[in-house]
């Protein structure tokens, strides 16, 4: 892996926020590919819940200051970054007042989802490509984690997808087994998004009332494909099987580096 450059997206990401099955590998697969050689960067949101003193967060006034335009409305960006303890790798933080302040991840104290986590993830995936544009550093892979992260796939394929900086990239979304609690996506979301401009007939997996839908969309614009989950839904599996695409079966965490290697390497580059 020395000097490949892979580009690390993740709604959720340990030491900053709870272990679960996603932050754990969001984690754990830049750790071991930094430890191979790879240069990688890392994006999460800067939610409220973080915190910044523990965690020594400061933010990067010369990649800060750009407004995105998020249905029609001119959204403040603010990049932070953190350095993983003892890792020597840097995390970038994704953050505006208006999204990510509240002290909570993607649901109120009564278990309930935001009402603006489409708009959140808009942000983000803008937030992310912007960033990298300005750190003019063009990815070999560009790998998602995570359902707040999974709009990126289909902003960089179709929003920027006249970019220079990442004709070359290749997009690799790792699958997970979701529990919501509630539908992602509506008819608001797809307004949202055809706002700029995507085509609404990349947002058919949209349409559907289920909480499979964000990362159907993600899969549907990837390269390549990981199941993240040992178990996926139904509808997941049914889709990874029935795309042209590369794709690596569940690798549990105590033994993956190998198959994620090889498949990037010899799969998807």
């Amino acid at each position: 892996m020395k000097d490949k450059r892979i580009l690390y997206i993740a709604s959720e990401l340990t030491p900053y926020l709870p272990e679960t099955e996603v932050s754990k590998m969001a984690f754990e697969v830049p750790k071991e590919m930094h430890h191979q050689g790879a240069q990688i960067r890392m994006f999460m949101p800067r939610f409220g819940v973080i915190n910044e003193r523990r965690h020594q967060l400061h933010e990067v006034i010369r990649l800060s200051g750009m407004n995105l335009i998020i249905n029609d409305m001119d959204m403040p960006l603010i990049i932070k970054v953190a350095s993983v303890p003892k890792e020597r790798m840097q995390v970038y933080f994704i953050d505006n007042e208006e999204y990510f302040k509240r002290k909570a991840v993607f649901t109120d104290e009564d278990g309930k989802l935001f009402d603006d986590n489409d708009e959140r993830a808009i942000f983000f995936a803008k937030g992310v490509v912007e960033t990298v544009k300005k750190l003019k550093w063009a990815p070999d892979i560009i790998h998602i984690h995570g359902w707040m992260a999974s709009l990126l796939p289909l902003y960089l394929k179709e929003y920027y997808k006249n970019d220079p900086l990442f004709t070359d990239s290749k997009i690799v979304t790792s699958a997970f087994n979701y529990n919501t609690k509630g539908v992602l996506s509506n008819e608001d979301l797809i307004n949202k998004i055809k706002f700029d401009h995507i085509p609404v007939e990349k947002l058919d997996s949209l349409k559907e009332e289920s909480n499979d839908s964000f990362m159907k969309v993600a899969i549907e614009n990837s390269d390549a494909v990981i199941k993240g989950s040992e178990h996926l839904t139904e509808d997941i599996s049914s889709l990874i099987d029935n795309l042209d695409i590369p794709v690596l079966d569940f690798q549990p965490l105590e033994g993956f580096t190998e198959a994620y290697s090889d498949f990037y390497l010899n799969k998807v580059l």
